[in-house]
Order: structure tokens, then C-alpha cells, then sequence
């Protein structure tokens, strides 16, 4: 019998995942603090207070056993957003604030998103979003923007193309703007309200969210957010 085949007989599924998660919380925090170059298997299990083989019952690799975490960071960001937005109409503005602020909160997703080999380092070269998932994320988002048109809470004049490239263009541009020195420089709050006035301003119609709309644009939301989980959820599955 094999330690994996013996690991299975004697923990529960749930006793599985969450030892995988105890060792992802350790890779985390090493991650931030060492980079990925720096951060051993070793200084995992130690941290994780597991032996190095028991690493290698979840993962077969130390590129593996990260992706898993980098996976498990965006399912943890959009099941926030997620949460917060239960039953509200989001604006177009109001989301992609929502979806700013938790990704700056994550310091390993704001890495991604910014290439930041320093931490992640040549995990970098790795990890691409795939372009199924890309070409999925864009449809269900085109689905959420096509139900602010119906209500005539977007601009009619712009295609979705045209409206998911503007809102691309600000939501990267945000994370990749320069640091700004004192007096200049504002906090990640007022820099994200600053965001979503400004897809706001540009791709909304001026026509607040009325009563009789509210429960479509609702909906609407909850069906994007939970489509992105979908997808994020699948792949961290492909992981653990």
C-alpha cells in the first residue's frame, strides 16, 4: 500500500482539504514575507508543522503546490465580493470597486496582476490565465453589462467590446499607476472610489438604479460573481 493510498484510507475528504488549506496558509505567508524564489518545501512543512512528504500527498510539485495557492487567493477574493454584494443592484462602478479593493488586499493576487517577480518571481512565467477561462470571465461580464443596458444604466453608444475594454483600461491602469509621493499620495480607499467614479462617469448612463429594476440588475450581479467562482472554484479543484 502506498503512504498516498494509506493517507486516504485513514482521513476523512475533510480532513484532506483542510490540512491542504494549513499548508497553503503556511505558503502564504512565507510567500509574502521571503518571495517565491526564496520559499523552500521545506520552510513550508516547517512552518506548516507537517512532514516534507505529506507536501507531496496533495502536490506533485513545488510549482504545483503554489499555483494551488494562487488559485485558492482569487477564489477567497471573488467569494468576498461575492458575499458583500447578496442582494444589492452593483452599478458598474460600484463592482469593479469592490473588486479593486479586495485584490489590493491580497497581496499575492495584486502581485499577479502586477508581475511582481520579486515576490512570485519565475512562478511568473507560469501562470497565465487560460484562454477559455479568459474568453468565459468576458462573456459572463458582457452578460451583466448586456442587463444594465436592458434597464438603460449604461451607455447605449459603446459596444461591449467598447465597454469591456474601457473598463479593462482603468481597472489594470489602477493597480499599475505609480505610487504617488506626499502631498499626492491617497489611501487605497479614497484611490478606489476614484476608480469607480471613473468607469462610472464613463461607461454609465446617469440613470440612478430604480425600484423596479433593482431586483434584474440583482440578479444580474450575483449571476457574474458566481460564474467567476465557478471557474475559479473548477481550476483550484484541478489543484488540490
Amino acid at each position: 500500500m502506498t503512504a498516498e493510498s494509506s493517507d486516504r484510507r485513514r482521513r476523512t475528504p475533510e480532513q484532506r482539504r483542510a490540512r491542504a488549506d494549513r499548508i497553503l496558509d503556511a505558503a502564504a505567508e512565507l510567500v509574502v514575507r521571503w518571495g517565491y524564489d526564496k520559499t523552500t518545501l521545506d520552510d513550508v512543512s516547517r512552518h506548516a508543522h507537517v512532514a516534507k512528504g505529506t507536501i507531496y500527498l496533495h502536490w506533485k510539485s513545488r510549482e504545483a503546490l503554489f499555483t494551488a495557492l494562487l488559485r485558492r487567493e482569487r477564489v477567497l477574493m471573488l467569494e468576498a465580493v461575492r458575499l458583500c454584494t447578496a442582494g444589492r443592484a452593483e452599478p458598474v462602478g460600484d463592482l469593479v470597486r469592490r473588486l479593486a479593493l479586495e485584490m489590493l488586499r491580497r497581496p499575492l493576487l495584486k502581485a499577479l496582476l502586477l508581475g511582481d517577480g520579486e515576490m512570485l518571481g519565475a512562478l511568473l512565467r507560469h501562470k497565465r490565465t487560460s484562454p477559455e477561462a479568459a474568453e468565459a470571465m468576458s462573456t459572463a461580464f458582457a452578460a451583466y453589462l448586456g442587463v444594465l443596458r436592458e434597464h438603460g444604466l449604461v451607455r447605449s453608444d459603446l459596444t461591449s467590446a467598447e465597454q469591456q475594454n474601457v473598463m479593462a483600461t482603468a481597472f489594470y491602469g489602477f493597480f499599475h499607476a505609480p505610487a504617488l509621493p506626499d502631498p499626492f499620495h491617497l489611501d487605497i480607499e479614497r484611490r478606489a472610489d476614484l476608480l469607480a467614479e471613473t468607469v462610472q462617469r464613463t461607461l454609465g448612463s446617469g440613470r440612478p438604479v430604480t425600484p423596479e429594476s433593482a431586483a434584474q440588475v440583482a440578479e444580474a450581479t450575483a449571476r457574474y460573481l458566481d460564474r467567476a467562482l465557478e471557474i475559479a472554484r473548477r481550476k483550484l479543484e484541478e489543484s488540490l
